[in-house]
This record gives C-alpha cells, sequence and structure tokens, in this order.
C-alpha cells in the first residue's frame, strides 16, 4: 500500500452567479484547470470521483465525456455537504489501495437562487404523529422538535454553546462574520468581496436567532478539483511539479456514532471531535502546529463551535478564543482566510474540495494579498447533515 498520497494539482472556478453555464461546464473548467495545474492530462488519471447533489446522478460520465473518456472506474458521490471531499477521500484511497498511481475529484453545484435550502422541513405536515414508515421517515421534526432548516438548525448549535459556557452573544457572532467578510476583500475567487461592519452584520434581515442574512453561507455556483498521486509516482516527476506537491497528512471521513441520546437530531460535535482527534493522529500533529484553518462556517454560529470541536482552543473555550484575536489573517491561527462559507460561498457539493483549495494554496506560496506567511500545516474542514464530517491535513513539501 502507499504510504503518502500528494496534492498534484487542484483548482477552484469563481464562485458565484454563472447563468451562462451549466454544471458540466463549471465541472469542466475546474477539472481542466486541476490537470493543468498537475502538468498531467487526462490519459495519466486511473480513477475519478465527482461529486453533484442536485441535478445529474450519473454526473461523473456526463462530465468524462467533455474532459475526455479513457474507459477508467468512474465513482458519482453524494454526502451533503461533505461531498467534496468525500470525492477527494475516494481519489485518495484508490492509490492506497494500489488500484492506480493518480487520481481526480471533483465537485460541483449550481444553486445561485435556491434560497433556504429546507429538505423535509418544505414538505406540508399535520400537527399530530402519525406512523408512516421505519425509523427516519417517521415523521418530519420541523415545528415539533426545533427545526430542520439549516439557519434554524445552527442558530441552535450555537445558541446551547452560549448557555453551556456563557459568552456567546449576538454581537460574539456577528463579530465572526465581520472577520470572515472583511478576510473575502483579499480573495478574488470569493462570491462576495465586500467588508462589512458589526452594526450593518447585526441589522441585517433576520434569518434565525443569531444568524442575520449575513452570517449565513452563500448559496452560488461553482466547482473545485484535485489531482492526487502516489508517493512513488510523483518522484518520477519534474522537480517543479515536486516543489508545488502538497503532502495530505490526513484524510479521514466520521458519520454520527451511536450513543444513549436522541438517534434523530444531528449531532455535529461529536462527529468532528472524532474526525479531529483521528487526524492529528494520523498525521503525527496536533492543533498547535496549524497554521490556517478552512473550516465550516455554514452559519457564524457554526465557526464558534468548531474551534472548540476541531481542539483550536481549550474545551469550552471557544468564546474566549475569538475575542483573542487568534482567528483573524493576522492572529496567531487564522480561521477562513478565504472569507469562509459566508462569503466565498457555498455550492455545496464543491465546498470540500475548495477548503482544501485554498488551505493548499497558502502551502504553496500562492495566495497572494491574503498569504499566510510562512504556512507549512493546514486543515481543511467540511460537514454534512445526515451526517458526514471531511477533515484532511495538509503539509508543505520539504
Amino acid at each position: 500500500m502507499a504510504d503518502n498520497v500528494w496534492i498534484l494539482g487542484i483548482h477552484m472556478t469563481n464562485f458565484g452567479k454563472h447563468r451562462d453555464k451549466d454544471t458540466l461546464d463549471l465541472g469542466s473548467e475546474a477539472v481542466l484547470g486541476a490537470l493543468g495545474d498537475a502538468g498531467v492530462g487526462m490519459p495519466d488519471i486511473g480513477v475519478m470521483a465527482a461529486g453533484n447533489l442536485i441535478g445529474n446522478p450519473g454526473y461523473g460520465q456526463l462530465l468524462q465525456k467533455q474532459i475526455g473518456q479513457t474507459g477508467i472506474p468512474v465513482f458519482n458521490v453524494s454526502n451533503a455537504c461533505a461531498t467534496g471531499a468525500t470525492a477527494l477521500r475516494v481519489a485518495i484511497m484508490a492509490i492506497k489501495a494500489g488500484e492506480t498511481d493518480m487520481g481526480l475529484a471533483v465537485g460541483v453545484e449550481k444553486l445561485s437562487g435556491a434560497g433556504l435550502l429546507t429538505g423535509s422541513a418544505a414538505k406540508k405536515q399535520g400537527s399530530t404523529w402519525e406512523r408512516e414508515g421505519r425509523f427516519g421517515a417517521v415523521k418530519d421534526l420541523d415545528g415539533l422538535v426545533g427545526t430542520e432548516t439549516m439557519p434554524g438548525v445552527f442558530a441552535q448549535i450555537g445558541m446551547e454553546y452560549g448557555h453551556r459556557y456563557g459568552g456567546a452573544d449576538f454581537e460574539l457572532f456577528a463579530g465572526i462574520a465581520e472577520k470572515n467578510h472583511a478576510h473575502s476583500t483579499l480573495n478574488p475567487k470569493a462570491a462576495y468581496q465586500k467588508r462589512f461592519t458589526l452594526e450593518q452584520i447585526m441589522n441585517d434581515v433576520m434569518i434565525a436567532y443569531p444568524n442575520t442574512r449575513s452570517m449565513c453561507s452563500a448559496n452560488c455556483d461553482g466547482a473545485a478539483a484535485a489531482v492526487v498521486v502516489s508517493e512513488a509516482k510523483l518522484r518520477t516527476l519534474s522537480p517543479e511539479q515536486q516543489r508545488r506537491a502538497v503532502k495530505i497528512s490526513a484524510s479521514v471521513l466520521t458519520s454520527d456514532p451511536w450513543q444513549e441520546a436522541c438517534q434523530v437530531l444531528p449531532d455535529i460535535n461529536t462527529l468532528t471531535r472524532q474526525a479531529a482527534q483521528q487526524a492529528y493522529e494520523q498525521a503525527g500533529v496536533g492543533p498547535e502546529d496549524l497554521d490556517l484553518v478552512e473550516l465550516h462556517d455554514c452559519f457564524a454560529t457554526a465557526e464558534l463551535v468548531h474551534y472548540d470541536n476541531l481542539g483550536l482552543c481549550e474545551p469550552g473555550n471557544a468564546v474566549d478564543f475569538f475575542k483573542s484575536g487568534a482567528t483573524w489573517r493576522d492572529g496567531r491561527l487564522p480561521v477562513n482566510v478565504s472569507g469562509g462559507l459566508e462569503s466565498k460561498g457555498h455550492p455545496v457539493s464543491a465546498t470540500g474540495i475548495a477548503n482544501i483549495w485554498e488551505v493548499a494554496t497558502h502551502l504553496r506560496g500562492e495566495a497572494g494579498d491574503r498569504q499566510i506567511e510562512g504556512a507549512r500545516v493546514g486543515l481543511a474542514h467540511v460537514i454534512g447533515l445526515g451526517s458526514a464530517c471531511g477533515v484532511h491535513i495538509l503539509e508543505k513539501a520539504a
């Protein structure tokens, strides 16, 4: 089995509204960009994993018709907001299993104008419980046990953290969004590149307290793709390809563990903590070794709890950690230098690879005005309710 897998090439499209492009256009742009960045072509690729949640069940094969049909195995991946990270993990596992020495992963979505992604909460329901089928499809929860709309779910998660540990008030959550929108002004690929004051964020349209509109991730269009390669194959490539390669020190995917508690409501905390712990062990590093983090800030409230879940601070200390200024671009441990999902945008299947693109770009020293100087180790995190959590730790080439 191959010991190490490296990112040889990676690319993301601009995130935003692409009215003149469909998912195949966007996916092709991302893949061809990643192949060009890697200095290879489709004939070099031995496996492809493709993620697209909305509209194309066999998206990978359709994409092949645009970028080159070479007869390789294609895996179509669907794993909520962790779809892109899962696709990358499929390619990594194929290399580690010795089935190929080079793989491709891509995630793409068109979501601009989609509004709130409410899932089953949008379905009409009565006021009384009725048995309708096997567990998990018995009854919609929205309005009966909290809410199933994503702004509301993550509002509850943030408020619960504040209730347990104190200090997490409306202004603090708005401060997290203020940071991310400020970071976005340096990211030319972000869907929104505008700085907001704390007052503007707090006075924006309220979606689900304490999340106002500018504290929510932006539905948009976009794609991201990565070419991964075995270490043995990498050694045969040019010095420039080796110099720009980024080591994947850890690749972890977790789902909800069993626990003596409610098995219906999502628990984003436990599966993220477990993914982070496994990733640190795999990589042989700790949170103190990280130079930057791209985490899944689908809402400002989510970013706060993930400081704790990823071990970036002591348990229960996320509020003080943020107040210290550590997570700003010039802080001790910058978080979401890209602008995060709140500004960069969240085309769900693309997000997992896009977060990895951001970290890899800093490790290569190619992030331009937002570059974290001397960055050598970074963590990318994504979570999809259902639930799935992907954590990747990347390291700069020696």
